[in-house]
C-alpha cells in the first residue's frame, strides 16, 4: 500500500487520511522527511549566492513539508489515541526528532546566512521572521564552541526520552489508579448518569457487575463534590495525588529528578543561571524577577480566601475538615447559601446542543463564521467529529475536528492542536482538533456536562479559534505559535461567552423538556461566581510555584526526597494549605515534565488571564456581543499568531498597556 503521508492529502484542507494510515506509515514518512528537510537546508546552505530573505529565510520556511505533516499527524495520536505500536515508536522518534532541531539551529553555515540577510526592504512580517530566526539560533546554543554544542546536543536528546517516558508513565498510572467500586450503595450522590457512566467504564475495562471511578489529570478529582462516602472520597483522593509517586513501577519522580538536573545543566551551557530564567527570555514577561513579582503579590491574598473558604466549610460540615472533604462542602455551600445545585443543572448542558448552540453560536455571533458537520470525513478515532468552518461569505476557512470522550488510549486533560497550520505562504488553511476527556455514557445516552466540563469547551475552542481564524503568511507565525505566557489568553476571552445572556439562553436548555434554565438559577449562579476562588487560585498557585521551585534549582540541589521538597518549596512560596495540594503535584505534573511545553511556564495561565480580564472589561465597555466587536479582537489579534509582537497586537486592541487591578477584582483578591 502506498504511504498517504508522503504526499499532500486530497481530502478537504489537506485531512490527513486517517483511514488508510498505518503505523507503520508513520516511521517512513518520519524517516523520509528527516532525510527531505536535511537536503533541503543543506541547499540553503550550499547556495553560491548571497544570503538573502528569498533564498534563506523563504526557503526554510517552505523546508519540511513532508516531516511537518508526519509528525503532527503522529504526535495527535500519541496524545489522542496512542496504542502499543505508537508509543513505541514515540520512544524511538522523539530524540531523533530532537536531534533534528539540533542539528538546524546548531548549523553554524545555516545561521551565518540568516545573520547576513539585509531586512531594509522587507515587510515587517518578514523582518520580524528573520529577528524570529535569528533568536531561537541563539536561544538553542549557536554561540557555543564545539564541545558545549556537543554536549547540548546529548542533553536535548535525554530531555527528550525523559518526557516521552514521563508522559508514558503518568498515561499508564491514571489508568492503573482509576478506584474500581464493588456496589452501587458506594455510589451515592453521584447522579444517576455518571453511575451508568462508571459501570459502562468498568465494564468495558473487564470489571463487569462492578463500578469504574477513571481518575482526570488534575489532583481534584469530580466525583468528590457528589460522593456522599467520606471513606470512597477520600480512597478517590489518595489515588489522585499518589499517582506517579508510589514507589512502584510507575513511579516517575526519579524522572523528574534527571528532567530538573538537565535542565539546569542546560541553562547554565547556555549562560542563564537557572532554567527558570532561560523560558522566561522566550516569553512576553520582560524577565523572571516580574514573574516571581506577580505570583508573590498574589499569593497571601489568594491563602487568606482560602481559610475564610475553610472556616465556612468546615462549620458546615460540623467536623474537622480534611482535603478530600473539600469539593463536597463546598458543593453544599452552592446549594444552601447560593441555592446552586451542580448537580442539579447539569440536564440543561447537553454535550450537541451546549456545541452547536453555545460555543459555535458565540463565534458565529462575534466572527461570522458557521460550522457544518462533515459525515463524510472522519478522523482517527470513530469518536471523533468533523465540521467545515465558512466565512460570512460562504468562503472556507478550515475544518474543527471534536474529540470529547475520554478512552484508555488518550492522555489525560484537555487540549487544542493543528494538523495543518494556516500559511499564505504555503496557501494552507486551519484544520485543528479539540480534545478533551468527558466520560462516555452508556449507548444512546445523552452526555451532559459538569460546569467545569461546560466552561473547558469553551476555553479550548479559544484556542481553536486561534488556529481558524489565523491569517499569516509564514507558517511559524500561524495561530497559537505564540509565546507560552500569550497563548492562553485567547482561550480565557472565550469563557466569558459562557454566562453571557443571549448565548446562555441559546444553549443552556432541559435536554428532555427543552425548558430554559431558569432565569433565577442563572443569577444564582452569577451570585456564587466568586465562591471558591480562593481554593482555585491557591491550587494553582501551588502548582505555578511548585513548577518554577523546580526549575530555580542550580543542578547542585536536586532534591533526594522529592515530597519533601515539594512541602518545602510551597510553604516558602506561602501556599502550603493542608486542605489544598497543588493542582498538579509532581508524581503527574505531565505539563512540565512530559516534554518541555509548559515547564517554567506553567506561571502563564494567570500572566494570560491579565490580559484576559482586561479584554473582558473592553468587550463590555464596547457593547459586549458584537460582530463589530469580533471583527475588531479577530484582526488585532486572533488573526496575527506571532507575526508581530503579541504585546503589540494587545496594545492595538486595548490601546494601552495592562493593568493587573482587573484580574484582582475578578479572583476577589484587590
Amino acid at each position: 500500500m502506498t504511504n498517504p503521508l508522503l504526499s499532500r492529502s486530497p481530502l478537504p484542507y489537506e485531512l490527513p487520511q486517517f483511514a488508510e494510515i498505518q503505523a507503520s506509515h508513520y516511521g517512513e514518512a518520519v524517516d523520509r522527511g528527516l532525510a527531505e528537510h536535511l537536503a533541503e537546508i543543506r541547499a540553503i546552505v550550499e547556495n553560491p549566492e548571497p544570503a538573502s530573505f528569498k533564498n534563506t529565510a523563504l526557503a526554510l520556511e517552505q523546508a519540511g513539508r513532508l516531516l511537518e505533516r508526519a509528525t503532527a499527524s503522529f504526535f495527535t495520536l500519541v496524545s489522542a489515541d496512542a496504542s502499543d505500536a505508537i508509543q513505541e515508536l514515540e520512544r524511538e522518534l522523539s530524540p531523533r526528532l530532537s536531534a533534528h532541531q539540533d542539528e538546524i539551529f546548531l548549523s553554524r553555515a545555516l545561521f551565518d546566512r540568516f545573520a547576513a540577510i539585509d531586512t531594509t526592504d522587507c515587510d515587517p512580517e518578514s523582518a520580524r521572521l528573520v529577528e524570529e530566526y535569528l533568536k531561537e539560533f541563539r536561544q538553542s546554543g549557536i554561540q557555543l564552541d564545539l564541545p558545549g554544542q556537543e554536549r547540548l546536543k546529548a542533553v536535548n536528546a535525554e530531555l527528550s526520552r525523559l518526557g516521552t517516558e514521563f508522559g508514558q508513565q503518568v498515561k499508564e498510572a491514571m489508568k492503573s489508579a482509576a478506584l474500581i467500586l464493588d456496589n452501587e450503595d458506594e455510589l451515592a450522590g453521584l447522579p444517576a448518569d455518571d453511575v451508568a457512566s462508571a459501570a459502562e467504564a468498568a465494564r468495558a475495562a473487564g470489571h463487569d457487575g462492578k463500578f469504574l471511578l477513571t481518575l482526570i489529570q488534575p489532583t481534584n478529582q469530580p466525583a468528590m463534590a457528589a460522593l456522599k462516602s467520606r471513606g470512597v472520597r477520600r480512597r478517590l483522593f489518595e489515588a489522585s495525588v499518589s499517582r506517579g509517586s508510589d514507589g512502584g513501577n510507575l513511579d516517575v519522580l526519579e524522572l523528574a529528578r534527571s528532567t530538573a538536573a538537565l535542565r539546569a545543566e542546560k541553562a547554565a551551557l547556555l549562560g542563564f543561571a537557572n532554567y527558570a530564567e532561560l523560558v522566561v527570555e522566550q516569553q512576553t514577561a520582560p524577565h523572571f524577577a516580574a514573574v516571581q513579582t506577580m505570583l508573590g503579590r498574589l499569593a497571601p491574598a489568594a491563602v487568606r480566601n482560602a481559610d475564610a473558604e475553610a472556616a465556612e466549610l468546615a462549620e458546615i460540615a460540623g467536623h474537622p475538615l480534611e482535603a478530600w472533604d473539600w469539593a463536597f462542602y463546598s458543593a453544599r455551600v452552592r446549594r444552601e447559601k447560593y441555592a446552586v445545585d451542580e448537580q442539579a443543572i447539569r440536564p440543561y448542558f447537553e454535550l450537541d446542543r451546549v456545541l452547536r448552540d453555545g460555543v459555535f453560536h458565540a463565534a458565529t455571533s462575534l466572527y461570522g463564521i458557521t460550522f457544518h458537520e462533515r459525515d463524510d470525513l472522519s478522523g482517527y478515532h470513530p469518536d471523533v467529529r468533523v465540521w467545515e468552518v465558512r466565512n460570512e461569505d460562504g468562503s472556507g476557512l478550515g475544518l474543527f475536528l471534536g474529540d470529547y470522550y475520554t478512552r484508555e488510549t488518550k492522555r489525560g486533560g484537555a487540549w487544542m492542536n493543528s494538523l495543518v497550520e494556516q500559511s499564505a505562504l504555503l496557501g494552507t488553511k486551519a484544520v485543528v482538533i479539540n480534545n478533551l476527556n468527558i466520560s462516555k455514557p452508556p449507548a444512546g445516552e445523552p452526555t451532559l456536562l459538569t460546569l467545569d466540563e461546560l466552561r473547558t469547551a469553551f476555553h479550548e475552542f479559544g484556542h481553536a479559534l486561534h488556529g481558524l481564524l489565523s491569517s499569516v503568511t509564514y507558517p511559524r507565525f500561524s495561530g497559537t505559535s505564540v509565546p507560552r505566557d500569550f497563548v492562553e489568553y485567547p482561550s480565557q476571552v472565550n469563557e466569558m461567552w459562557i454566562m453571557w445572556p443571549e448565548v446562555m439562553a441559546n444553549y443552556a436548555r432541559h435536554h428532555v423538556t427543552g425548558e430554559h434554565l431558569p432565569q433565577d438559577v442563572v443569577d444564582r449562579l452569577n451570585a456564587s461566581v466568586q465562591w471558591g476562588e480562593g481554593f482555585a487560585t491557591t491550587e494553582y498557585l501551588g502548582a505555578a510555584l511548585l513548577d518554577l521551585a523546580w526549575h530555580v534549582l542550580d543542578g547542585t540541589d536536586i532534591p533526594e526526597d522529592v515530597v519533601a521538597f515539594e512541602a518545602k518549596s510551597l510553604a516558602a512560596a506561602g501556599v502550603a494549605h493542608a486542605l489544598i495540594p497543588p493542582r498538579y503535584r509532581t508524581g503527574y505534573f505531565q505539563h512540565i515534565f512530559a516534554g518541555a511545553g509548559y515547564a517554567a511556564g506553567y506561571y502563564s495561565y494567570i500572566w494570560s488571564e491579565v490580559l484576559d480580564a482586561e479584554t473582558v472589561d473592553w468587550f463590555s465597555e464596547n457593547g459586549g456581543m458584537t460582530r463589530a466587536n469580533g471583527e475588531k479582537f479577530r484582526q488585532e489579534l486572533l488573526s496575527r499568531g506571532n507575526s508581530r509582537d503579541p504585546l503589540e497586537s494587545f496594545r492595538a486592541l486595548r490601546r494601552r498597556d495592562a493593568r493587573l487591578e482587573p484580574l484582582l477584582k475578578r479572583r476577589g483578591l484587590g
